[in-house]
């Protein structure tokens, strides 16, 4: 605080009202203490000053989306290990680093024990902030090295990789590809480095006609496939790396009366209940979500007792889920 008040050429106790009450300050003092708050990546203690710890028993958890039914097993997984012991705060990052940054300042400001993250691609303030805090972090949804404290997950890349190379197994060669926005989604950027790589290793041409980036949802999954099959019209697959877009695509198949895998195979990344059920049963990729939530709980108690410490990388991998769409 006195690193801020310095900064902003403020007393200690201006930057102590101005965080508890905005209001109680002008508008150009308060723009110039928020400046120096986010050059010295200070974040406000809300606890107690009694709390000799200085710290809670709170898990804190950043998913993507709280709408987004993939991240609910992994949720469990998490609950699941930390019992009662470590009540779980949940937030989302909308699918934004911002958004994760935004989360991360506020779980820190309420003294949580430690962090899990849905992502492994965040900001440089994200990361200080996290160096900062002293607290164990993991990492989870892809696997990276090095990461900032700890992940576990499974590689993005080397499942749309193999998926790829299925298709092309398969017979296949004119193969689309639908993820969702790669500029701040590490893992729909993995997932498509991992299918062109795929595509290379072949000696096939990777055609732009058959990338494409997609907004989330069913609608938005067969609004992908009719476009592709409008710039691509010979294009005899689709591998689009999510279920409820694969799913979308398979359903606007059906009901334009394109013959799934005979006029256009389809397949997901993923998996859960639903794919087994359309028609036909969908083609897809399945990760231990459950076992990741787990595992990456289980990490952090490890650290917090003191049973383990030093960076750690576990690797939970994946299955390739044939079924009759491809």
């Amino acid at each position: 605080m006195e690193d801020v008040a310095a900064m902003a050429a403020v007393s200690a106790m201006t930057v102590s009202r101005a965080l508890r009450d905005p209001n109680s300050v002008t508008a150009e003092t308060r723009q110039r203490i928020e400046a120096a708050v986010d050059a010295t990546g200070y974040v406000p203690n809300r606890i107690a000053s009694s709390l000799a710890s200085q710290r809670t028993n709170i898990v804190g958890l950043i998913v993507p989306s709280l709408r987004n039914s993939l991240f609910a097993e992994t949720i469990q997984g998490v609950s699941d290990m930390l019992g009662s012991e470590h009540p779980l705060m949940i937030s989302d990052s909308g699918y934004t680093l911002r958004g994760e940054e935004v989360a991360i300042r506020a779980f820190l400001t309420q003294r949580i024990c430690g962090i899990l993250l849905h992502n492994t691609k965040h900001t440089a303030r994200s990361r200080a902030m996290l160096r900062n805090a002293g607290i164990p972090c993991v990492e989870t949804g892809n696997v990276v090295r090095p990461p900032v404290d700890m992940a576990v997950g499974f590689s993005n890349h080397d499942a749309a990789q193999a998926m790829t190379e299925f298709l092309l197994q398969k017979g296949y060669r004119r193969i689309g590809f639908v993820s969702l926005p790669v500029k701040e989604n590490d893992r729909a950027a993995e997932r498509r480095a991992g299918h062109l790589t795929a595509l290379a290793r072949a000696g096939v041409d990777a055609d732009p006609a058959l990338i494409l980036e997609s907004q989330p949802g069913l609608r938005s999954g067969g609004e992908a496939l009719v476009r592709l099959v409008g710039s691509a019209p010979d294009m005899d697959a689709v591998f689009l790396s999510g279920d409820v877009l694969a799913t979308g695509a398979l359903l606007e198949a059906n009901r334009r009366g394109w013959d799934v895998p005979g006029r256009i195979a389809i397949v997901g990344s993923d998996d859960n209940e639903l794919q087994e059920s359309v028609s036909p049963p969908l083609t897809t990729l399945r990760f231990p979500r459950y076992e990741i939530g787990r595992r990456a709980a289980s990490m952090l108690m490890d650290r917090l007792t003191g049973r383990a410490s030093g960076p750690a990388v576990l690797d939970l991998g994946f299955t390739i889920v044939e079924r009759a769409s491809a």
